[in-house]
């Protein structure tokens, strides 16, 4: 048997639309138990209020000449204030039953979340080598606009030159990546390349160290890409995994891996490609950009300039459109308890019910 909360739930499920809350009560029949209940009480106090039986040793005790009494103008106002105050009583007393009835009963959020981000994982793949040093301040850039674009999505940093190193792992700690990019935009300041400031070229080598460990070349363009396609983990979960590369291809020395092996290499481990091409429209060598465009796309791959504009929100749409097609979980429904406002009017009725009790043994 499926029980109301559950019920409520799977309601949520076809109604709300990812991201969204609604608010609902999981076992709403608890308020007509508690509504009976204490109407049945207060029927039953009613009656033996009216029909009260009077103790054995109890005895009514008549006064003569009373009758005036109910005609005194302080007596009066006295009797009314009791009776407001008894009314006052009795609304406390029910505010107080019905708000209890409805936190008994559990209200509750209920929000559905899209699963589907959390299994979005995005490698950023940067070379550092001589030739981007002009470029990489830029790549950075388009970097920390496709983070602020995701939700849940985990992403990773790898630079490479000769050899790779991972600068952070995947992680949705987007503080961390934010910091981290920062870092990276300050350490990859094009400034180096014509300043003699000893810190500013400390800073660069700092932030590079570990992507010179060969001097067999620099800029191995499909080592550094090889290596960012092992970056994923999970291999046995379905997840839609990207990588966004970015580097000018001009290759210095012979990589164990050319760009299309490695290309080839990432397609057969599912990985998917985009590509930012260190050169503006009019820079850069036509020969390594109609290599890097025609691997890149090949591979179905999106391929722009590091300085388009329509870069970001493309690299973005498209590992979105691609999530929605390789993963079609169901959305995921969290249900809160949220007491609200109730808990605040039972504690304003417990409070009315003293005041009134003090002023009534007055």
């Amino acid at each position: 048997m499926v029980s109301p909360a559950t019920e409520q739930i799977q309601a949520a499920e076809q109604v709300l639309a990812a991201d969204e809350v609604m608010s609902s009560i999981a076992w709403p029949w608890l308020i007509a138990v508690v509504v009976v209940v204490v109407a049945v009480a207060g029927a039953l106090a009613w009656y033996f209020a009216r029909n009260p039986k009077a103790k054995p040793h109890e005895e009514a005790v008549w006064v003569a000449n009373s009758d005036y009494v109910d005609q005194i103008p302080q007596f009066r106002s006295w009797v009314r204030r009791y009776r407001a105050l008894q009314w006052v009583g009795i609304g406390a007393l029910a505010l107080a039953a019905l708000a209890t009835a409805f936190i008994a009963a559990r209200p509750v959020d209920i929000t559905v979340s899209n699963s589907k981000l959390a299994t979005r994982d995005i490698v950023l793949c940067l070379d550092v080598s001589g030739s981007m040093i002009e470029y990489d301040m830029e790549m950075v850039d388009v970097f920390s606009e496709l983070v602020d674009s995701f939700e849940g999505e985990r992403i990773a940093l790898s630079i490479f030159n000769s050899t790779s190193r991972t600068v952070f792992p995947l992680t949705d700690d987007y503080a961390l990546v934010l910091d981290e990019l920062e870092a990276a935009k300050a350490a990859l300041n094009p400034e180096i390349l014509y300043s003699e400031d000893e810190a500013l070229i400390d800073q660069y080598l700092l932030f590079s160290a570990g992507t010179l460990g060969t001097s067999e070349g620099s800029s191995l363009i499909g080592d550094g890409l090889a290596n960012c396609a092992l970056q994923f983990d999970a291999t046995e979960t379905e997840r839609s995994r990207s990588i966004i590369l970015a580097t000018d291809n001009e290759v210095m020395g012979t990589p164990i891996y050319t760009l299309q092996e490695a290309v080839d290499f990432t397609q057969e481990r599912g990985i998917s490609i985009n590509a930012l091409y260190g050169a503006g429209d009019f820079g850069g060598n036509a020969s390594y950009a109609s290599e890097y465009q025609t691997a890149i796309e090949g591979a179905g791959g999106l391929y722009y300039y590091s300085d388009d504009p329509e870069a970001v929100e493309a690299m973005v749409d498209e590992v979105q459109a691609q999530q929605a097609i390789d993963l079609d979980a169901a959305p995921e429904v969290t249900s809160t308890d949220k007491a609200g406002p109730w808990f605040a009017w039972v504690l304003v009725a417990v409070v009315a019910l003293v005041v009134v009790q003090w002023r009534l043994r007055e």
